[in-house]
This record gives C-alpha cells, sequence and structure tokens, in this order.
C-alpha cells in the first residue's frame, strides 16, 4: 500500500519515508526486548543493610527473606521484589522499574511514533485508491497510483483502526509514564502520597515527597542516551530535608494504621477460590466482584481471616493459621473471598462454633 502511494524506489521521499517506517518499527521492537530482557533490577534474595541500626526504618519481605531498599515493592508475579517499581506489565512479562524504565518509555514513545506515521501512510493510500477512477476520469493518472482490491481494502482499513487504536491507547500510557519520570514518582508512590496527605488531614504536619528533585533533575534520573539508570536502584539521590528512609517511614506508619484497622473473621462457609462462584456463592456475588487483578482464595471453614478491605460482597484479607504447605513456601495466603463465607469475631468462641455447626447441618 505505501509502496503504491509513495514508491521509494522512484523518488527520494519515497526512499525517506520507507526508511523513517522501519527504522520506528526496528527502535520499537529493540527497545521492547531490551525492557522485558533487563528487567527492573531485582533485590537480592536476604538483603540486609551494611548499619544494622537502620533496619528498623525498613519494611522486611517475608517472601525475599529480606528487607525491601527503599523505593521498591514486592511483586507476586515475579515472585521478587523489584526495585523501583511502576508496575508489571503483562506485555514485557515483566516488571517496570529501575533498570528498564527508560527501554519501556522508549518502546512505548516509539510505538506510538510508529503508528502516527503509518495512520498517516494508510490514510493517504485509502484516499488515493478510493479516488483512483475520480483521477482516471480527470485526467491525473499520475494519482492515480493506489489500485484497491475487496482484501486490500479491508486489511487496510483494519491496519488503520488498529494504527489509531495504538495512538489512542497506548499514547494514554506514555503520557502517564512521563508524567511519573518528569515527578520522579512512580505509580506506586502516587497512592503511598496520597494515603500520607489522608493521615495529615486536619494538621498542621505535611509530607515531602523525598525524590522530586526538579523537573531537570528527575528527567535525568531516567533519561539518558545510553538507557542506563543513575545509581544502584538502593542508595537514591534526595530532596532537602528529607534522608534515605523518610518514604519507607512513611510506609510503616501506613501499615501501621491498616493493622489497626484490621478485623477477624472466621469461615463459617467454604470459600472456592473461584473469580466467578456462581453455583457456589449466588448470582450477586458473581456479576459484583472486585475490579482487580488481585488472587482469590479458597478457604475451609474454621480458617480465620485478617481483613482489611472491604466490598457489599466481598472481603480482602490474609489467612491466619496457614498451612505447612504456606509455611514453607513463606508465602502468606491473601486475596479477596466472598462475604457471606464468613463472620466477624466480635462474639465468643463458644458462638462462632455453634454457628459453623449450624450451618454444617
Amino acid at each position: 500500500m505505501n509502496a503504491m502511494w509513495w514508491p521509494p524506489n522512484l523518488t527520494i521521499g519515497g526512499l525517506v519515508n520507507q526508511t523513517l517506517f522501519l527504522m520506528l518499527s526496528s527502535l520499537t521492537v529493540f527497545n521492547f526486548v531490551l525492557a522485558a530482557i533487563t528487567g527492573p533490577g531485582f533485590v537480592p534474595l536476604g538483603w540486609k543493610p551494611k548499619e544494622e541500626k537502620v533496619q528498623d526504618q525498613l519494611q522486611y519481605c517475608t517472601v525475599c527473606q529480606g528487607f525491601k531498599v527503599p523505593r521498591s515493592h514486592h511483586c507476586r508475579r515475579c515472585d521478587r521484589c523489584s526495585m523501583k517499581m511502576d508496575h508489571h506489565c503483562p506485555w514485557i512479562n515483566n516488571c517496570v522499574g529501575y533498570a528498564n524504565h527508560a527501554y519501556f518509555c522508549c518502546f512505548l514513545g516509539f510505538a506510538v511514533i510508529g503508528c502516527m506515521h503509518a495512520t498517516i501512510l494508510l490514510g493517504a493510500s485509502l484516499y488515493r485508491g478510493l479516488n483512483r477512477h475520480w483521477y482516471i476520469m480527470h485526467g491525473r493518472e499520475n494519482l492515480a497510483t493506489v489500485h484497491l482490491t475487496l482484501w486490500s481494502l479491508v486489511w487496510c482499513i483494519f491496519s488503520l483502526g488498529l494504527a489509531i487504536g495504538v495512538v489512542i491507547a497506548v499514547g494514554m500510557l506514555l503520557g502517564f509514564q512521563i508524567r511519573a519520570v518528569i515527578r520522579n514518582r512512580t505509580g506506586i508512590e502516587d497512592w503511598i502520597v496520597e494515603k500520607a496527605k489522608y493521615r495529615r488531614e486536619g494538621t498542621e504536619e505535611t509530607f515531602t515527597f523525598p525524590y522530586d528533585l526538579g523537573v531537570r533533575r528527575n528527567v535525568a534520573q531516567v533519561a539518558s542516551w545510553s538507557c542506563e539508570p543513575i545509581g544502584d536502584g538502593i542508595v537514591w539521590e534526595i530532596a532537602e530535608g528529607c534522608d534515605q528512609y523518610s518514604l519507607t517511614r512513611e510506609q510503616l506508619a501506613q501499615k501501621a494504621d491498616k493493622r489497626a484497622r484490621t478485623r477477624r473473621y472466621s469461615i463459617v462457609r467454604r470459600a472456592t477460590g473461584s473469580w466467578v462462584p456462581l453455583w457456589s456463592q449466588g448470582i450477586c456475588v458473581s456479576v459484583q466482584p472486585p475490579c482487580t487483578d488481585e488472587p482469590r482464595i479458597e478457604l475451609d471453614v474454621g480458617d480465620v481471616i485478617n481483613v482489611t478491605r472491604w466490598r457489599k460482597y466481598w472481603l480482602f484479607g490474609e489467612k491466619a493459621n496457614t498451612t505447612s504447605k504456606a509455611e514453607d513456601t513463606k508465602k502468606p495466603i491473601r486475596g479477596w473471598f466472598p462475604r457471606r463465607c464468613a463472620v466477624e469475631l466480635v462474639e465468643s468462641e463458644d458462638n462462632i462454633e455453634m454457628y459453623i455447626n449450624k450451618k454444617s447441618k
């Protein structure tokens, strides 16, 4: 289609256009592959800070059996703590973080630019093809270069739709990543800052994000010709008035608030762990699930759950009485389950046991 509209073998402009298209396609694939194989940079298993006295200012990961470095988070998909984790991307089957953030942004950028270029090419070719007979009738045969068959017309429209879709969808994601680079703040850290502000509502205390160094220095943390990140992913440049553990102390305080809000529930009805428990829980539970990809967990009668999030038909919590298998893998059993499967432990244990026995009958 492109060769018919602007033949690369006849004009210099056509050759430049074809070269640009191939370059954008190659750069998109190149950065995609590097973002996937480089990864975010994982915290070494069992990592500990050199200074033992700062351990109480760091979070501990029970899965990796080590402390989390500042700005790191545990990814349940990768099963490791990722440095400066932004999110887990299914496209690259890896996390986006410290080591591959620049490659990921370049991948998005070249993909959007390439699809914008493709949109122009396909749109112009389609216009020429649809008006081919008009050009011939009016003696402008030099413009009647694009010949459309039924299948070429279908594929052209289909490809044009895909190109426009990528520009819109991936362009939005690129905008989010550019904002993250300019502010030197990941999507997860956005949520931490929001909770920090909420915790201080009604007080004169303010929270300063420690990694906001100004636009120019923020961009320099990620953007470079080599796409190599600055630092080692453990020690970071920080804003004036903050220290290396300002954010981790805030995270620990938020975790303490979360524990204070935790409620213990006892399972009185088996939860299958199904995402759509239509037969066991009914249609209301099935059609109103939590809008998240977090796991659904299987629970038996008598299990105790520490619940931290509530929805109308679902609860999110961590299993308190884990099995030996879970203890062997050091992985907490955490996820969503139907609300009707549990009752809050506000009554005596005798009353709970009587309730379970009544339901089992």
